[in-house]
């Protein structure tokens, strides 16, 4: 489904079910079809709903780069499209760039939100934006720059698959998440090939202005004041210091849980990723 907010086409996937709203926002680079597999094994317990953020899946890229993309813009299209759907409460986990749009979701609807998981979420009180481990810096954002190297065309997705499975770090994805990634994070040209649904340039620009003032600044201000039971979750062989995880836990007076895995510790094991949502969000929490 998709709706229409402030000047852009925002999409979203909708699994359905009869159970309690799960919201589910992806990682920078990826798209809401990055969930699917784990989605469609929770349609039980919940009605799953991802939605592609700007510049990301089948949603439009924004006419003004940065400053299209302040936290608490991405949280507007999010909220825009549960106020379509008529959800006005529901549960959340939020993904490296989600688990930062998720906090300001929560701040924009207080008490809306009724559990939140934040896995490695990008918010931060830092004045330099997130390194891989070992990066001395030296000026650029390496992750921008790393972003702008990627090869945006591909002959046909079975190539990109089989290179994706190849080499770090998406060679640590359990099969059938690659698998939904290349589905739905790449479309169709009119050429026959296929291309990023998010551009490396949109991708590279967010990891440039993760540490203004608008994005992951202002998500770690907000993780004092979450209205949702939270836990934070990081992997423990992540690119990115367990000591921020725990400082964002210890600010959201949330619990803190090591996972075996990396940054993208809830593709690695559906099986696991499954388990980790009903337990951390499939009970019945009290707002604080």
């Amino acid at each position: 489904m998709a709706v229409e907010h402030d000047g852009l086409h925002i999409a979203a996937l909708d699994w359905g079910g009869d159970g309690d709203a799960l919201l589910l926002l992806h990682p920078n680079g990826f798209c809401g079809g990055f969930f699917d597999p784990v989605a469609r094994r929770l349609t039980d317990r919940f009605r799953p709903v991802a939605v592609d953020l700007r510049a990301h899946g089948a949603t439009d890229v924004p006419n003004h780069p940065p400053d299209d993309y302040a936290f608490a813009l991405l949280a507007g299209d999010v909220l825009a499209v549960l106020d379509a759907l008529g959800i006005e409460r529901w549960f959340a986990l939020g993904e490296s760039l989600g688990g930062g749009v998720a906090a300001m979701v929560d701040a924009a609807r207080p008490g809306a939100t009724r559990a939140l998981m934040l896995c490695e979420a990008i918010a931060f009180d830092l004045a330099s934006p997130p390194r891989p481990a070992g990066d001395t810096g030296g000026g650029a954002n390496t992750w921008a720059s790393i972003a702008r190297k990627r090869r945006a065309v591909w002959p046909d997705r079975a190539t990109v698959l089989a290179s994706y499975a190849s080499r770090p770090p998406l060679d640590a994805l359990a099969p059938e998440a690659l698998a939904a990634y290349v589905r739905w994070g790449f479309v169709d040209r009119p050429d026959g090939e296929v291309e990023l649904a998010c551009p490396p340039e949109a991708e590279a620009t967010i990891f440039e202005v993760s540490s203004s003032e608008r994005c992951a600044p202002s998500a770690w201000r907000h993780l004092a004041d979450l209205g949702a039971a939270t836990t934070v979750l990081a992997g423990t062989h992540s690119d990115l210091p367990m000591a921020w995880f725990a400082g964002q836990a210890e600010r959201a007076r949330a619990p803190f849980v090591r996972i075996d895995g990396g940054h993208f510790f809830l593709q690695e094991d559906t099986t696991r990723a499954e388990r980790l949502i009903r337990q951390h969000l499939g009970g019945q929490p009290s707002l604080r």
